[in-house]
């Protein structure tokens, strides 16, 4: 399916590909051309005929290709990540969106139904002047997809401090599986964001002159270009925060375990100390020996009972003072 918005003279049209007819015979016209479907032979054509790379008509028809900027003689494609959803379990849903911007030219090429380039296209009908900046608008796109990331992230923080505090109390073991599944699934994340931080980095630097090149004062989109760059960074920035947070409860409970551990192996071990000699003296009178000495005393029974008890309260007095109890 094709849409497409046709601005001429700030008066906004809406059509299909029709209008791109009446574009090219207007010098003075802006089109964008929302595509929502795979490239057919007949949009590679269309596409081409509009100004469009091949070999970038063919990068933005693969289903999954990293984040990328790359200007062309006519046009500048850039590839990002649609954003369809991230739910309170990290679970990411997205799809890529590749724009095509040109002088007076935008394209947008989806294969699903995407909500931030309908909701732009709805927004021309307030603001069609926008579509007077292709470069603007795109910019304007790609920093909209990133803070709705930004908000679905910023969210997780709460779900972190109540993890925390499971970590501490009886159901520790549903966190810890928990806290492992969100640290794989932010470690997606941050892998994903990373490419749309050097994405932002690159268009700062200058990567396309239909984005804008140049400091402030000689580049009308570098304030948008900025404060695209600050938000990626951001999210980038948070999701590496969480997983190396979610990696360090992981790690204090497992250290908090070792402990607990610990202290129970120690209590078993000086038991075990201290039964050891009293285990000798048994099994030394529990021999079957014809001649002991010691039968025929008729204390021998409470004088080894009491040699016993001496030795382990001897024992525990010892333990006590090299503060092992």
């Amino acid at each position: 399916m094709i849409t497409a918005r046709l601005l001429v003279e700030n008066h906004l049209e809406t059509g299909d590909e029709t209008l791109i007819t009446k574009w090219l015979e207007t010098p003075d016209s802006f089109l964008w051309i929302d595509m929502e479907a795979e490239i057919s032979p007949a949009h590679h054509a269309l596409l081409q005929g509009l100004g469009c790379d091949p070999a970038a008509i063919d990068t933005a028809n693969r289903e999954r290709h990293p984040p990328k900027v790359e200007e062309f003689e006519q046009t500048t494609l850039l590839l990002i990540r649609d954003f369809d959803s991230l739910d309170e379990e990290l679970t990411l849903a997205s799809q890529q969106l590749a724009l095509f911007i040109g002088e007076r030219l935008l394209i947008t090429i989806h294969r699903e139904h995407s909500a931030i380039v309908r909701s732009f296209l709805d927004r021309l009908k307030e603001a069609p002047e926008h579509l007077a900046h292709p470069g603007a608008l795109a910019l304007e796109i790609m920093h909209t997809a990133s803070g709705r990331y930004l908000g679905a992230v910023l969210a997780f923080e709460d779900r972190l401090e109540v993890f925390e505090d499971a970590l501490l109390v009886g159901s520790a073991e549903n966190a810890m599986k928990k806290l492992v599944a969100y640290r794989s699934r932010l470690r997606i994340l941050r892998r994903v964001f990373n490419y749309d931080k050097s994405l932002a980095t690159e268009i700062v630097e200058g990567a396309s002159r239909h984005l804008g090149r140049g400091t402030d004062e000689e580049n009308t989109n570098y304030r948008q270009q900025r404060a695209l760059y600050e938000r990626c960074e951001r999210v980038y920035s948070l999701c590496a925060m969480y997983y190396e947070i979610c990696g360090d409860l992981v790690e204090g409970h497992i250290s908090l375990s070792s402990h607990r551990l610990n202290s129970t192996m120690k209590i078993l071990t000086i038991i075990t100390a201290v039964f050891v000699p009293l285990s000798f003296l048994a099994g030394l009178y529990g021999m079957n020996f014809a001649y002991m000495p010691e039968l025929a005393n008729p204390y021998g029974y409470f004088i080894v009972l009491g040699v016993m008890a001496s030795i382990a309260a001897g024992m525990l007095v010892l333990f006590r003072r090299i503060r092992w109890l």
